[in-house]
């Protein structure tokens, strides 16, 4: 039996229906001829120059990717900038692009529950209800810890990163119940305080937001946790292969990227939970 893209989107789109997408989000078939067959996926987070190079080299018929490449309007496909270089190399090498964002974010095999096991949690709920979505995740540990150890344990289960996780709140504090949220998730303060969260674990965090709400919690719970963009969404890619392969049912070749798209490569000077540089 040949595996068509089309079908390849059909298992994509019952795993991450598009309509479960946020309104301003781009999800779905980028590149590509339906009628085309697959016979190699690739799974990546970013759409970089890179990883389309990579599924070139690996004979990839299709990339299947978490961040749109398109999100925002272009008016040029010219090789002279990144994205028209990308476009370009995906019709050229005959490769088709498949994003799964939003939707992918609160579905059931998706990124926050993916995060949510990494962090070693059970019986998660969602964290909040946007869209009328499912956001994020909150859980409970096996037994309470430190959030020192909570920390070294979570960056333990996720892709390493250069950047490691930053974390606010005393090493010594015990912590149990975790919410969670893959990617940017500094909108989301109000629910975690509303969930009862001794630590919240997202990324992007921004100085404000994140000093605001220190301030709410008086140096209190919840303590936070930026596991980086990269990292707490990447952390997905696994659960993605296991569940395309289950829905596929075919003889099909499934690789993750061996591409780390984070864009950091390196620090200086990073504090110890023990307090020293």
């Amino acid at each position: 039996m040949t595996l068509l893209l089309r079908d390849v989107v059909a298992a994509l789109e019952g795993l991450y229906p598009p309509s479960t997408a946020q309104s301003w989000d781009q999800v779905g078939l980028v590149s590509g001829d339906p009628d085309q067959p697959v016979e190699r996926i690739l799974l990546a987070l970013d759409p970089t120059l890179a990883v389309i190079e990579e599924a070139r080299e690996r004979h990839a018929d299709l990339i299947v990717t978490h961040h749109p490449l398109l999100m925002r309007g272009i008016h040029s496909v010219a090789t002279t900038s990144a994205k028209g270089a990308s476009v370009t190399g995906l019709i050229v090498g005959d490769i088709a692009l498949y994003v799964a964002h939003t939707n992918a974010d609160v579905a059931a095999a998706g990124v926050c529950e993916a995060l949510a096991s990494a962090a070693g949690l059970s019986d998660t709920r969602p964290l909040a209800v946007v869209e009328d979505q499912p956001l994020g995740r909150v859980g409970r540990l096996p037994t309470p810890t430190t959030l020192a150890d909570f920390a070294t344990s979570l960056y333990a289960g996720l892709p390493a990163s250069a950047a490691g996780l930053r974390v606010a709140g005393p090493a010594d504090a015990v912590v149990q119940t975790v919410a969670v949220v893959g990617g940017a998730g500094d909108d989301q303060f109000a629910a975690v305080r509303a969930s009862g969260a001794d630590v919240y674990v997202t990324a992007d965090l921004r100085h404000h937001p994140a000093l605001e709400a220190r301030e709410e919690a008086r140096g209190g719970r919840p303590y936070l946790v930026d596991a980086g963009h990269w990292s707490s969404e990447a952390v997905w890619l696994p659960t993605l292969a296991d569940a395309l392969a289950s829905a596929l049912r075919v003889d099909v070749d499934i690789d993750i990227s061996t591409v780390r798209t984070d864009p950091w490569t390196f620090t200086v000077g990073a504090t110890t939970a023990g307090g020293t540089p």
